[in-house]
């Protein structure tokens, strides 16, 4: 009896690997492994969370009216511009699913974020990694991979899981040598990070250009990463496309409640971003100090830091003794990161603690 076969596309998948949140043994430890705010979440957006709590029942508007309408008041956008999803994981997806599928390329970086490949592969789609310059991405590497078969180009700025930042020049640069009938997914799940001088001109772009598209979250900065509430901004051309295959409820009347309460709550927003400048600083100046032992500071503008091992501890074993320190942090071997740990600037304790636990295990205090 022969059973149902699914696409071979789809077997080709590797199923994305979260961050570990707890150890083998089950102690309790300090996580930086997923990128989250160490601040927490705005008082603000909790209080609004559970105003709703008595609403369990109810679907919530398919239309994510009040939040789009507070997105775009806040960003000066129109409002009908404005796709939502499951997180910017789902709006991703929705930019594959809508304009690739078999026989069709679709380009990132290597060292890109691992759902791209998964969102390619899932529509048929066929993956084109991009080498590049120092982990960091290479426009012209990038250009050098399209063909007449490409069809959605994903770039992360700042990049996740390196942390490297592109400049407004060169995103500028690549938008204006792709064909036109390529889309430029930005993917700014990091950008409330950035300066107002590093903007990287994304949104502008989208705002003005038919082939570009800016995807955001609220599961960072805003310390809402277990509401997963993402969204996008693009011509109305494509935000149509991609309306066709959204799944009509994305996120709950709560966490509706509870992004458009972190929008207004700027004060949070430049607190969590003034921490986060001054702890990634401090740890990376700290990681230089440990260069004699190996280690090595990938340029970040994320709220992570990526760490090389390249002496005589290796990026596994050190990511087994953080752990028995008290830190979980993220080895992705299965990203081709076998030499690096990726690390979340966490509170003033834990960037000292983890600090503190690399001088020990690699022996610097010795």
């Amino acid at each position: 009896m022969t059973a149902p076969q699914p696409k071979p596309w789809i077997m080709d998948i590797a199923p994305y690997v979260p961050g570990k949140s707890a150890t083998d043994d089950g102690r309790t430890v300090a996580k930086l492994s997923s990128n989250e705010n160490p601040l927490g979440t705005s008082d603000a957006a909790r209080a609004a969370f559970l105003r709703h709590a008595g609403e369990l029942e109810r679907y919530p508007d398919a239309s994510a009216t009040v939040l789009r309408e507070a997105l775009a008041a806040a960003h000066g956008l129109d409002a009908s511009r404005i796709i939502y999803g499951t997180g910017s994981d789902e709006v991703l997806h929705l930019a594959a699913g809508a304009f690739a599928g078999p026989g069709d390329e679709i380009i990132f970086v290597r060292y890109g974020f691992a759902v791209y490949e998964i969102a390619t592969r899932r529509v048929g789609a066929t993956p084109i990694i991009a080498p590049d310059k120092d982990y960091a991405t290479d426009v012209d590497a990038i250009l050098s991979c399209v063909t007449d078969k490409t069809r959605v180009v994903f770039v992360a700025n700042p990049n996740n899981p390196t942390g490297t930042y592109t400049p407004r020049h060169e995103i500028a640069r690549l938008h204006a040598a792709l064909p036109s009938d390529v889309l430029l997914v930005l993917d700014h799940a990091y950008a409330e990070y950035l300066t107002p001088d590093e903007d990287d001109g994304g949104m502008v772009l989208a705002q003005n250009a038919p082939n570009v598209l800016v995807t955001r979250t609220f599961s960072k900065i805003y310390g809402l990463a277990a509401e997963r509430v993402g969204w996008g901004y693009a011509a109305p051309a494509i935000i149509d496309a991609m309306h066709r295959i959204r799944a009509p409820f994305s996120f709950s009347i709560a966490a509706q409640d509870a992004a458009v309460a972190a929008i207004a709550d700027t004060d949070f927003v430049e607190k969590s971003r003034a921490h986060n400048t001054q702890w990634l600083g401090w740890f990376a100046d700290e990681i230089a100090k440990l260069g004699n032992a190996g280690l090595r500071a990938v340029p970040s503008k994320a709220n992570f830091q990526l760490v090389l091992f390249e002496g005589r501890v290796t990026a596994e074993q050190a990511y087994g003794a953080l752990m028995q320190h008290g830190y979980i942090v993220r080895w992705l071997p299965g990203q081709g990161l076998g030499n690096g740990l990726r690390i979340t600037i966490g509170t003033e304790d834990q960037c000292r603690g983890v600090i503190a636990a690399l001088r020990a295990i690699t022996g610097a205090d010795a």
